[in-house]
């Protein structure tokens, strides 16, 4: 059995990055191209190489700390790969269902959603005030959005 602060790390980090980051991703193509297959492509991507990359980083600031057994570091190496991988994956489904603008919207909406029980369930873990941590963690988010939007459509009125 996964320990509880291996499955903490995984879950909490592989979440907020498998959204941020494929949000972000998804906005930015749609925007840059309107291209179903290239969002997708980008989805599956995503879901594996930053799922690589978030677990090695993971494990390498876990090994920086000197502070867990190698097990546990394993442990959290394994969920956060298993926790980007999945959650940047659900993303798939919209764009499958759904017309590539309305699948972008379900998918900010599902993202902001799950983001939003994390942050209110960490909060209220550590005592702290469930609202802020959520319009925090929602207000970074959607930054990213943001952005990601202005530099796909930047980059099809560059590059297009």
């Amino acid at each position: 059995m996964i320990g509880k602060h291996s499955f903490k790390t995984g879950l909490s980090f592989g979440l907020t990055s498998g959204i941020i980051t494929t949000l972000g991703l998804m906005v930015g193509l749609h925007s840059g191209t309107g291209s179903e297959l290239v969002v997708l492509g980008g989805i599956f991507t995503i879901a594996v190489a930053d799922a690589f990359s978030d677990a090695l980083g993971i494990h390498m600031s876990e090994e920086s700390e000197h502070r867990h057994r190698t097990k546990e570091i394993w442990e959290s190496t394994i969920s956060t790969f298993f926790f980007k991988l999945v959650f940047a994956l659900t993303f798939v489904i919209p764009v499958l269902l759904f017309e590539l603008q309305i699948a972008i919207v379900v998918s900010v909406i599902w993202g902001l959603s799950l983001l939003s029980v994390l942050s209110f369930a960490i909060a209220r873990g550590k005592g702290a005030n469930p609202w802020r941590a959520v319009a925090e963690h929602l207000t970074i988010a959607l930054v990213v959005i943001v952005i990601t939007h202005y530099l796909g459509d930047w980059i099809a009125s560059r590059f297009g």
